[in-house]
């Protein structure tokens, strides 16, 4: 593999070492959390700027509202929890006095998707991104490990306006350059190709690499391509590739209708009409169980990309 994992790290405490050092560089950052310090990886943050930090408890409607209250005094609000209360629990409050105030929040989402594992349906967040990626003015982000998601809090720092940033609570490979720029809204390609483009995002790109290597022994020439924006979606990078194999899978941890493979099918339907299978949780809830297994149950293992890619170069 053209990719070597140094070891497996977690996502979400690449978010706690991003907003650490945040801490230390940009003092209009501050920090909000709903009673889940340790999970979303904040100690280290609050250890050095109690003053910048805000425990609302389990409020988490007030704590989108505080948020967006701090904006107007120039702060720069971090406002962390699990994935499924980031969103589920606060649509109204994020659509009302965030998306539409176009307030400059960041909402760090944590523990999403069914790798949550042991904790069940009930948390495993799968339609987030297709909840936030519908709001005006809201940019959406899904980095795909440890390094990346620590590039991607630092980088939303500097944007201006409201930003989902999701990750997750498993270790999973840590591949991509620990000293990387992050460019939000550029797609990233990972390994060039011929004949099937694999656009994947979040923990599913170490797996897209892992089906390319795969692919690859079979003769078949995969592109990979690492969505970490979902919104706004690099549209040139997408046509430029697809333009090239003609046929396409994505690959995603969360629900088929709403994510990913949405945005790049109706994208592909306006402008380039292309094959495309997807690799994602097709409308029903998770269960509890161990994170792999659940990626095995539920289709979204390294064999099912390159069963979709078998399967979508046959429609070609």
């Amino acid at each position: 593999m053209k990719y070597t994992s140094t070891g497996n790290k977690d996502t979400r405490s690449g978010f706690g070492a991003g907003l650490h050092e945040l801490g230390r560089t940009n003092p209009n950052v501050v920090a909000l959390c709903a009673d889940l310090i340790g999970s979303l990886k904040m100690d280290d943050f609050i250890k050095e700027n109690p003053n910048r930090f805000f425990q609302v408890g389990i409020a988490e409607a007030n704590m989108i509202g505080l948020a967006a209250g701090l904006t107007v005094g120039g702060k720069i609000p971090f406002a962390g929890t699990f994935a499924a209360f980031a969103t589920g629990r606060v649509y109204d409050q994020i659509r009302q006095v965030v998306a539409y105030s176009n307030k400059n929040v960041k909402i760090c989402a944590s523990h999403a998707g069914l790798t949550l594992g042991e904790d069940g349906a009930t948390h495993q967040m799968l339609e987030d991104i297709g909840m936030m990626k519908m709001l005006p003015n809201m940019t959406v982000i899904v980095p795909c490990d440890y390094n990346q998601t620590k590039a991607a809090t630092l980088a939303i720092a500097d944007h201006v306006g409201p930003v989902y940033l999701r990750f997750g609570r498993p270790a999973v490979p840590n591949f991509t350059p620990a000293d990387q720029k992050f460019e939000i809204g550029k797609a990233q390609l990972l390994v060039e190709g011929s004949h099937v483009t694999i656009f994947a995002t979040g923990h599913m790109v170490w797996k897209a690499l892992e089906a390319a290597d795969i692919l690859e022994q079979k003769g078949i020439s995969a592109e990979v391509i690492n969505i970490h924006t979902i919104k706004p979606l690099d549209e040139e990078a997408v046509l430029k590739s697809v333009s090239k194999t003609r046929c396409v899978v994505t690959a995603e941890e969360h629900m088929m209708n709403g994510g990913l493979g949405d945005s790049i099918a109706q994208l592909l339907a306006r402008k380039m009409p292309t094959p495309v299978e997807m690799v994602a949780v097709n409308d029903t809830f998770g269960e509890s169980g161990k994170p792999e297994e659940l990626l095995v149950k539920y289709g979204l293992d390294t064999p099912n990309i390159v069963e979709a890619a078998q399967k979508v170069l046959a429609r070609k």
